[in-house]
C-alpha cells in the first residue's frame, strides 16, 4: 500500500502540467527577460530530477509529437530551395576559365563530357560553372593570362578617346564656321514666323493637308527584276535615283517616270542612294551627283554623264546600309553593318572619321540642314546624336524596343523623328532630350522616314521679309512627314498633332523606301514588288 502510495505521490509530481514548460516568445525584449527570470534555475532543475528521478530529456522523448508526411515533403522543399540559392550563390563568385579549351580540361578532370550535342562555347562554360557550383568549397582561379585578358576586357568597356587626325580637326573647325550661321538664319525666320497671326497659320495648314489627302497614284512602273530598296528625289526636282537587291542604280525623269540612264558598279544589293546637294545644277564630265552604298563594303560616286563611278571609298567591312550627304557637299557618312558610321571627304576621297557607339549594325544616317549634328539609329534599338564640331555624342534615343531603320530630322532644326521595328515612330526633342511622342505608324517594321523639306538654299534677309518687315511667304518645310512600312503602304502624317492625313495604298509587297520631293508636289516610294510609285494630287496638270 505504501509502494502504491509513493508511486502515485511521484507520479503525480511527476506529470507535464507540475514542470516548467519552456515556450517561445514572440513578444518585446522585456517580456522575454521577465520570462526568462521565473524560468527555474539549473541546480533547482536537478534537485527535481534527483527527488522525481526523471529527467527532462525522457519527457521530450516521451512526447507525443510527429510530422506528417506533407510537413516532411514541406520541409524538404524548403531545404532545396534554400540549397539552389546556396548553390547561385556560389556560382556567381565562381571564377571560370574563359579560353573554351582550359573549360574543356576542367570538365575532363570532373569526369564530365568536354562537348554536348548543338552545345557552343558559352553553354559549356555555363555547363562547367553549374557543376562546380555543386562542389561545396570549390573556387577556381584564372591564371595570370587569364587575369590580363580579363583586365583588357573591362579596359575596353571603359569609355576612351582616339587622336584624331589634323584633318579630321580642320573638318571639325570648318563644320563650325559653316553651320553657325546657317542656324542664325533659320533661328531668324522661326522668330519671324512666330509672330504670325494664328488665323494666318491654320489657314495655310489647312489648304496644305487638304491638298495631301487628295493624294494618289499617278505612274507606276517597274524598276528591276528584283525587289527595289531605294528611290530618292534629286534637289531639283526633275529625277529620281532608284536601287535594288540586283546593284543596279538607275535615274528616271519627273514624273514621267522614263529611264534616264543605269549606273553599273555594285555587285551586290543596293543600300543607300544620296543626291549632292548641288546635283543637276552645275553638270560636268567629273561633277559629283550621287552617291551609293552597297552589300559589297563599297561606296560609288557617279556623275551623271558615266555608267562607271568616278571615284569608289572602301573601308567599311560589312554591309553599307545608308549614305547621306552632308549640306555642304564636302562630306558624305555612311551607316554599315561593321557597328560603325564614316565621315567622308568626297573630294579628296579620304576617310575622316571611324565612329563607334552602337553595339550592334548601324542602319541609318541623316545630317542636320545646319550641317552641326548627325543622328544615327542601329540594330541595338538605339539611337544617337553626334555632335560633329566636338565629336560627342549629343543625345542618346532610347525608348524603342525593336531595331531602328530610319531617322530623319526636321527643318525646325530640334526635333527627330526615328522609325522602328516595333511598328512605331517616335519623335524626340533635343531641347528637352527625351521622346515627346510615340506615333503607332504601321502594322509592321517602319522602314522610313521623311519630313517635308523645302529648297535646301538658304533665305537671305531680303527674301526673308519685305519693306514694312512684314515675313514674304511662310515656309511650309516640315509640317508633314512621310513613312513607308513592311505593311506595303505610305503614311503621310502632320507634324502639329501627328495625326495620319492619308494612307498611300498601292503596293503589292513591302514598301521599303519613301522620299518626298522639295518643291511639295510627289511622294515617291519602292518595295519588294520591283516597282516604283510616284503619288501626287489626283488635279495636278501633267
Amino acid at each position: 500500500m505504501d509502494v502504491d502510495n509513493k508511486t502515485s505521490k511521484r507520479g503525480n509530481d511527476a506529470s507535464p502540467s507540475n514542470l516548467q514548460k519552456q515556450r517561445v516568445h514572440f513578444g518585446s525584449i522585456e517580456e522575454t527577460e521577465k520570462q526568462a527570470r521565473k524560468k527555474t534555475t539549473a541546480s533547482e532543475v536537478k534537485a527535481q530530477e534527483a527527488n522525481t528521478g526523471i529527467s527532462l530529456e525522457d519527457l521530450a522523448e516521451d512526447t507525443p509529437f510527429e510530422h506528417t508526411e506533407s510537413s516532411k515533403r514541406a520541409r524538404e522543399d524548403h531545404q532545396a530551395i534554400l540549397d539552389e540559392f546556396e548553390r547561385k550563390k556560389r556560382a556567381r563568385t565562381l571564377a571560370v576559365p574563359t579560353d573554351d579549351g582550359r573549360v574543356r580540361a576542367k570538365l575532363r578532370e570532373l569526369n564530365e563530357p568536354q562537348c554536348l550535342f548543338g552545345e557552343g562555347p558559352g553553354d559549356r562554360r555555363d555547363r562547367l560553372r553549374y557543376l562546380l557550383s555543386r562542389l561545396e568549397g570549390t573556387e577556381v582561379m584564372p591564371d595570370e593570362d587569364e587575369t590580363s585578358e580579363s583586365e583588357s576586357e573591362e579596359e575596353k568597356e571603359e569609355e576612351f578617346y582616339t587622336l584624331g587626325s589634323p584633318a579630321l580637326l580642320d573638318t571639325r573647325r570648318w563644320v563650325a564656321r559653316y553651320s553657325l550661321p546657317r542656324a542664325r538664319d533659320r533661328l531668324k525666320r522661326q522668330r519671324v514666323e512666330y509672330d504670325l497671326p494664328l488665323p494666318k497659320l491654320k489657314s495655310i495648314r489647312k489648304d496644305l493637308y487638304a491638298e495631301l489627302k487628295s493624294y494618289t497614284n499617278i505612274s507606276s512602273q517597274i524598276g528591276d527584276d528584283r525587289p527595289m530598296s531605294q528611290c530618292v528625289f534629286s534637289p531639283d526636282c526633275q529625277l529620281i535615283a532608284t536601287g535594288s537587291w540586283s546593284g543596279l542604280c538607275k535615274i528616271w525623269q519627273v514624273p514621267s517616270c522614263d529611264a534616264v540612264g543605269t549606273l553599273k558598279g555594285h555587285t551586290d544589293r543596293i543600300g543607300g542612294i544620296a543626291w549632292h546637294p548641288q546635283a543637276t545644277i552645275s553638270i560636268g564630265k567629273e561633277s559629283l551627283n550621287l552617291a551609293s552604298g552597297s552589300a559589297d563594303c563599297s561606296i560609288h560616286l557617279w556623275s551623271l554623264v558615266s555608267e562607271t563611278p568616278i571615284k569608289t571609298l572602301k573601308g567599311h567591312v560589312a554591309r553599307v546600309a545608308k549614305v547621306d550627304f552632308h549640306p555642304s557637299g564636302r562630306f558624305l557618312g555612311s551607316a554599315s553593318y561593321d557597328t560603325t558610321w564614316r565621315l567622308w571627304d568626297v573630294e579628296n576621297s579620304v576617310e575622316l572619321l571611324l565612329q563607334e557607339g552602337h553595339a550592334r549594325e548601324v542602319c541609318a544616317i541623316r545630317f542636320q540642314n545646319d550641317g552641326a549634328l548627325v543622328a544615327t539609329g542601329g540594330r541595338d534599338a538605339i539611337g544617337r546624336i553626334w555632335d560633329l564640331r566636338t565629336g560627342r555624342s549629343a543625345m542618346v534615343l532610347e525608348g524603342h524596343v525593336g531595331e531602328i531603320f530610319a531617322t530623319d530630322f526636321s527643318p525646325n532644326g530640334y526635333q527627330v523623328a526615328t522609325g522602328s521595328a516595333d511598328n512605331t515612330i517616335r519623335i524626340w526633342d533635343m531641347r528637352v532630350l527625351r521622346a515627346i511622342y510615340t506615333i503607332p505608324a504601321h502594322k509592321s517594321l517602319v522602314s522610313n522616314v521623311r519630313f517635308f523639306h523645302d529648297s535646301p538654299q538658304l533665305v537671305n534677309d531680303e527674301e526673308l521679309l519685305n519693306e514694312n518687315g512684314e515675313i514674304n511667304k511662310p515656309t511650309i518645310s516640315g509640317l508633314y512627314m512621310a513613312s513607308s512600312g513592311f505593311d506595303g503602304v505610305v503614311n503621310i502624317w502632320s507634324s502639329d498633332d501627328w495625326n495620319l492625313l492619308k494612307t498611300l495604298a498601292g503596293h503589292d509587297g513591302k514598301v521599303m523606301d519613301v522620299d518626298v520631293s522639295s518643291d511639295n508636289k510627289f511622294v515617291v516610294s519602292c518595295g519588294s514588288d520591283r516597282t516604283f510609285k510616284l503619288w501626287a494630287n489626283e488635279s495636278m496638270p501633267m
